[in-house]
Formats: structure tokens, C-alpha cells, sequence
């Protein structure tokens, strides 16, 4: 009998903070940028602030924020 898996591969995103905007770069070297504007718990947020994130199925989620944006 074959064997499955149901894990799902990791997705690896990294997050920057620059000039205002949120980078979010995709494993595939995509690019997308969100102004902070848009989500004013990240323009005021602290740096440990913004590092506390995690991956999620449809974007990013800012832990401590309570923020989600998705990608």
C-alpha cells in the first residue's frame, strides 16, 4: 500500500521594511510592496514588533499586531 503525506511544502517568504513600504519577497524572487499606510499597527509598530511574524496559507500574520496581510 502506497504511503501519503498530506504536509504541505513550507513556503519561504522574506519581509523588509523600507521608506514606508512593506517588501515582501516570494521564494520565486517575486516582489510585492504595501504601503504601511494601509495597515497603521505596522507604520507605528516597533521592530520586535514587526519580526514577530509567521506564514500562513493566504499571506503573512504579525503575531503581536494582530495583523494579517495577504499575498
Amino acid at each position: 500500500m502506497p504511503l501519503f503525506t498530506s504536509r504541505k511544502q513550507e513556503k519561504k517568504v522574506k519581509v523588509t521594511f523600507s521608506n514606508g513600504l512593506l517588501f515582501v519577497e516570494k521564494a520565486d524572487g517575486k516582489q510585492q510592496a504595501f504601503p504601511l499606510e494601509w495597515f497603521p499597527k505596522l507604520l507605528n509598530a516597533t521592530d520586535e514588533e514587526r519580526e514577530d511574524w509567521t506564514q500562513t496559507d493566504k499571506g503573512i500574520r504579525f503575531n503581536k499586531l494582530d495583523v494579517d496581510v495577504l499575498i
